[in-house]
C-alpha cells in the first residue's frame, strides 16, 4: 500500500523506544510517506511548532518519560494544526483514549504490527 501523490507526507513519530520508533519508521517508508523523528515530548512539541508546512499526521507513544506525555504532545499538536490526524500507540486501557485523547483520533495497542500504524493513517487522511 503506497501513496501516490507528488510530494511525500510527512509523519512525525514520537516514541522513547529506539526500537519500535525505527518500525513504525520503516513502515512508513515502505508505504511512501517520509518520517520525522522524536523521542521526548520536548523535542516533539518543539519540532511542531518549528515545521512549516505542517505534518501531514502524528504517530506519537503516551509515555515518553519524563517531560510531557503523548496526550500533552498530541493536545499541543492541535492547537498549531486543529485537524492533524492522530494515532496514539501505547500499552495503556483504551478507556485512557476516551478520557484523555484528542477527538478523532486512533488508539493502537502494543503489541502492535507496523503495517496498523500505516492503515490507521490511510484512514484517517483518507488515502490508501
Amino acid at each position: 500500500m503506497g501513496i501516490h501523490l507528488d510530494e511525500r507526507l510527512t509523519v512525525l513519530v514520537v516514541d522513547d523506544e529506539p526500537l519500535i520508533a525505527l518500525s513504525i519508521a520503516d513502515a512508513l517508508e515502505e508505504a511512501g510517506f517520509a518520517h520525522e523523528m522524536c523521542h521526548c515530548g520536548d523535542s516533539a512539541m518543539a519540532t511542531l511548532g518549528d515545521r512549516d508546512p505542517a505534518f501531514c499526521a502524528l504517530v506519537t507513544d503516551i509515555r515518553l518519560g519524563k517531560g510531557p506525555n503523548g496526550w500533552d504532545v498530541a493536545r499541543h499538536a492541535r492547537e498549531i494544526h486543529a485537524a492533524l490526524p492522530v494515532i496514539y500507540i501505547t500499552g495503556d486501557s483504551a478507556a485512557d483514549h476516551s478520557a484523555y485523547g484528542v477527538p478523532e483520533s486512533v488508539m493502537v495497542q502494543k503489541p502492535f504490527v507496523a503495517m496498523q500504524i500505516i492503515t490507521a493513517i490511510s484512514n484517517l487522511l483518507n488515502v490508501g
